[in-house]
């Protein structure tokens, strides 16, 4: 065989490796070993696993619930770390929540918070803190409180709020700004976590803050009423994201806004055109793109795409949060998509497909991790749907 034919089958063979490792699926090409495939874990489910267990139940399910969201091949959990602004570790701010006590009416002999994030990182499963910031409790009755709520500390000053949706910290107090910021700051300082998480509790109620706006025109403030909510809480997102870094910059906060856009600025006063155009305040963020193909108001795929026309920074991720607790049910709102989830079986496995060919799209998550693994909340699709969520999941990294 003369030189020339050994250099032009070498060059065939480059030619088809080259063809063989570039040339891949559109889903091929957004799917890496970075996508974050998340599960949340709920004050719900703490109160199913560790709620009233002795110690070394507690331990046991925790190993059990890692295990389970390994066994999926999902890489991040998002544990609720501060629900009803308690805490489910030993802090100078925050009282301890009553989800983690033990079968003796006790916080654990362990630090709890430390233990999951250990065991999560054993797995190679990043741990995300999810914090409700301003969220008190869904009671609006103070007598019905736990004699150490928050509330008792702070209930005449400025910083919190009785409203019809419950009890709440004020958005426009900057000493509850604070408060909240202060907390972060401890949990960044003292554990070895990957990402601060809030989701969609903002703004709890349109009374709570009219006296500050009141004193804000008084001082000579010119903003409307719906700009200085919306300025509220972009300065305590700006805030946090600061703190964050300042710390540890290579932890992660996001955001999990509502997935209908209007209602982040009608209901929630968050800005997330301004959020999402610029570096400076989150690191991902996660709508709840809690909706079907078929949603007659929010189909899914114009949601997705009209989220991530919102993102002109290529350092925040999109990672949209996904349904899971409807795989099987009736979806009310959706109205001629209302049987979407009953009649198909796959209706998460195509949203994770069709998300994945976004080029800003960085990965899922699911809500939550009952509706995966308690068969308490399961249902006859709920399994077909996990065996199609790990079909598409394995093997990718």
């Amino acid at each position: 065989m003369n030189k020339k034919v050994i250099y032009f089958l070498l060059l065939l063979f480059l030619i088809s490796l080259i063809i063989v490792l570039f040339d891949k699926d559109d889903r091929s090409k957004n799917v890496s070993d970075e996508e974050t495939r998340a599960v949340y874990f709920s004050y719900i489910e703490f109160s199913n696993y560790i709620t009233d267990k002795s110690d070394s139940e507690q331990k046991k399910n925790i190993i059990t619930i890692l295990n389970n969201i390994k066994s999926l091949n999902f890489n991040r959990i998002i544990v609720h770390v501060r629900p009803f602004s308690d805490s489910i570790y030993v802090s100078n701010y925050y009282p301890i929540s009553q989800y983690v006590l033990n079968d003796k009416g006790k916080y654990p002999s362990y630090d709890i918070l430390k233990f999951f994030i250990d065991e999560a990182h054993k797995r190679n499963i990043k741990f995300d803190a999810w914090i409700n910031p301003y969220r008190i409790s869904n009671l609006k009755n103070p007598s019905s409180l736990s004699f150490n709520s928050i509330y008792f500390k702070y209930k005449d000053t400025d910083m919190l709020g009785v409203t019809e949706s419950g009890i709440y910290f004020n958005p426009a107090s900057s000493n509850a700004q604070q408060l909240i910021i202060n907390g972060i700051i401890e949990i960044v300082k003292n554990y070895n976590i990957d990402g601060i998480h809030f989701d969609d509790y903002f703004y709890p109620d349109k009374e709570i803050d009219l006296k500050n706006y009141d004193a804000y025109l008084v001082n000579g403030g010119t903003l409307s009423l719906n700009d200085y909510r919306l300025k509220n809480v972009k300065d305590l997102i700006k805030n946090v994201y600061s703190s964050i870094k300042t710390i540890n910059s290579n932890v992660e906060f996001g955001i999990a806004p509502q997935g209908n856009i209007d209602n982040c600025y009608e209901e929630s006063f968050l800005d997330v055109k301004e959020i999402l155009s610029q570096d400076g305040y989150i690191d991902y963020i996660m709508p709840q793109i809690y909706f079907g193909f078929l949603n007659q108001y929010r189909p899914f795929k114009k949601t997705l795409n009209e989220w991530s026309n919102l993102i002109k920074t290529s350092n925040i991720k999109l990672i949209p949060a996904l349904a899971f607790y409807k795989v099987g049910n009736y979806d009310k709102y959706a109205l001629n998509g209302s049987n979407e989830w009953m009649m198909y079986d796959n209706v998460i496995s195509k949203e994770i497909d069709y998300s994945r060919k976004n080029n800003k799209y960085k990965g899922f998550s699911l809500f939550s991790y009952n509706y995966m693994f308690n068969d308490k909340y399961k249902n006859d699709k709920t399994k077909i749907e996990l065996n199609n969520i790990i079909n598409i999941c394995k093997n990718i990294d």
